[in-house]
């Protein structure tokens, strides 16, 4: 897929179909730019492609049971994309965890250069 002439939409579903199949560390490989910047709601963001790999890996270490993560829907706009996701799963270190999440990403040449998390 060559990600630079690639639209925004096939980009975003085919990010979004590697994280429902569990590829998330390779969607991150894939569709994030070197520079990227991550924050979660409430928190400050996280700057750097490093940084936020190392984030994902923990994270994912520590789910020792997972129930569900639903992609309810999508959209995309001038660099822009949108998904409301619904997840329910077991992290060792916050228990059961169940909510509602908007992932907001912007995009430059193919690749995610923020993503920012909204949970309600």
């Amino acid at each position: 897929m060559d990600t630079v002439q690639t639209p925004i939409a096939e980009l975003d579903a085919e990010l979004n179909r590697m994280i429902l199949e569990g590829k998330l560390l390779e969607a991150f490989e894939m569709f994030y730019a070197d520079s990227c910047v991550m924050q979660d709601q409430g928190f400050e963001p996280w700057e750097g492609k490093d940084l936020n790999r190392e984030r994902e890996k923990d994270f994912m270490s520590k789910v020792t049971e997972f129930r569900a993560g639903e992609l309810k829907e999508t959209a995309v706009g001038d660099g822009v994309s949108f998904s409301t996701w619904h997840f329910d799963y077991t992290h060792a270190e916050w228990g059961d965890v169940k909510y509602d999440q908007v992932a907001v990403r912007h995009w430059k040449d193919g690749k995610i250069v923020k993503e920012r998390f909204y949970k309600g």
